[in-house]
């Protein structure tokens, strides 16, 4: 998976790309300061739309 979560010192949560380490891009927007339900269903939406891409170009 491209995307995981990791918790915050502040108690909010962060999307971000596993492999640059930076907080996830959705709609324009920084995926930081979320709630932690919130994170895991953009986490999952962001993880399908990416196997969707990569199926789509024959990556797997």
């Amino acid at each position: 998976m491209r995307y995981d979560i990791r918790k915050e010192r502040d108690e909010s949560w962060t999307v971000f790309d596993v492999f640059t380490g930076q907080p996830a891009v959705y709609e324009g927007h920084e995926a930081v300061d979320l709630d932690m339900e919130y994170a895991d269903d953009l986490l999952d939406l962001l993880n399908a739309v990416d196997l969707k891409r990569r199926v789509a170009r024959g990556d797997l």
